[in-house]
């Protein structure tokens, strides 16, 4: 299992406020979330997001309230992972659940700036700066998280079982 996109960087502690602010959790649709997507940090990335882009963020990237609001709009919003030095527990969680990759790798959330194109590779672990030509390894996921991931998330691979 494979994502490659364009790169958008963000510093430590991005907390689930910024990613999705509270004034807008009057919804939970998807498309919704989406639109406001990391609009109190980014207000143009709504405009720039294109399918399978990448987000690569530093220290406690999701920290902050345990809403699931949060990973749902970067999913929705078309982004294909997101790749931090470390994530908040309850965040890490919640992305598994609704299907949302991230990788954890110090090396990688360093180096890597924004507009670089990207690849993951989710199976070994591998990320591929392809404008520098430099690559990084990450943790990979384990088989049954991987499963979840290419089920869209939890309750469609449970229900898949």
């Amino acid at each position: 299992m494979r994502a490659k996109g364009t790169v958008h960087r963000y510093g430590d502690n991005v907390d689930t406020d910024v990613i999705i602010p509270a004034r807008y959790l009057n919804t939970t649709d998807p498309n919704e979330l989406a639109q406001k997507c990391m609009i109190d940090i980014d207000k143009d990335f709504t405009h720039r997001v294109k399918s399978g882009d990448i987000i690569v963020a530093g220290k406690n990237f999701g920290c902050g309230s345990s809403r699931e609001h949060a990973p749902i709009a970067i999913k929705a919003s078309g982004i294909s992972c997101v790749i931090a030095e470390n994530f908040a527990r309850i965040f890490y969680r919640n992305s598994i659940n609704i299907g949302l990759p991230i990788i954890e790798c110090r090396e990688a959330s360093e180096d890597i700036e924004a507009g670089d194109e990207v690849e993951v590779d989710f199976d070994s672990g591998i990320i591929y700066n392809l404008t520098r030509n430099r690559q990084y390894r990450g943790q990979a996921f384990p088989e049954f998280m991987q499963g979840i991931i290419k089920a869209e998330g939890l309750i469609n691979y449970i229900n898949q079982k």
